[in-house]
């Protein structure tokens, strides 16, 4: 199992953790990581797109001239796609981008993403994250402490303090373990889990 240190919001290290290797220490599988990433971004999109085809922009009925004898090259129609105000060749249509993943896929993407970030030392593990008020200064404090720049960071429960805190604090998002996803994961320099964060999601994923 790996050993992580445990630091506390002032930086400090505190203690070590053992992180289980059935969710942090499994083989990596870039195929399935990229696969999550992709069906993520898929599935966000509006798929609303539209333009319309030769058939459907109004006008063109008749030919602009006639076929021979104008020293023009023979047009059958003013909306062919390659006049001014014709139509899209391959237009796009509203459509629905998204695919599914099976559980278990998704399961091992994710487990595969935090190995990476243990593996490659970006997984920061903080006893815990309180604070009395909704402060932003307090929640940028924090993260220049654990020297986070551009971090996701792992909550066990919707803590609003702590929410709504880093809210405004430009490249750090938070999210809880049962939202928890591989883009976001993977999109993060640094992931940082608070203690129960870590246990939830051992809970969870083991």
């Amino acid at each position: 199992m790996a050993n992580v240190s445990v630091y506390n919001m002032e930086g400090k290290e505190v203690g070590t953790i053992e992180l289980n290797d059935a969710v942090f220490g499994v083989e990596v599988n870039e195929h399935l990581v990229h696969m999550a990433v992709v069906q993520q971004l898929a599935n966000n999109r509006q798929g609303t797109q539209k333009a319309k085809t030769r058939s459907e922009v109004s006008g063109g009925g008749r030919k602009p001239w006639r076929q021979k004898g104008t020293g023009h090259a023979r047009q059958g129609s003013t909306r062919s796609p390659q006049w001014a105000g014709g139509g899209v060749v391959f237009a796009p249509v509203p459509r629905d981008y998204s695919f599914k993943l099976n559980k278990k896929e998704k399961r091992a993407a994710l487990k595969s993403a935090l190995t990476s970030k243990v593996q490659g030392s970006s997984l920061i593990v903080v006893d815990e994250l309180k604070f009395d008020e909704i402060k932003t200064k307090n929640f940028t404090n924090v993260m220049n402490n654990l020297k986070v720049e551009k971090g996701l960071v792992v909550i066990a429960d919707n803590d609003v303090n702590v929410v709504m805190s880093a809210r405004n604090v430009a490249d750090v998002d938070t999210t809880l373990v049962n939202t928890i996803n591989v883009y976001d994961v993977m999109k993060a320099k640094t992931v940082v889990l608070t203690k129960d964060a870590v246990a939830k999601i051992e809970e969870v994923y083991a």
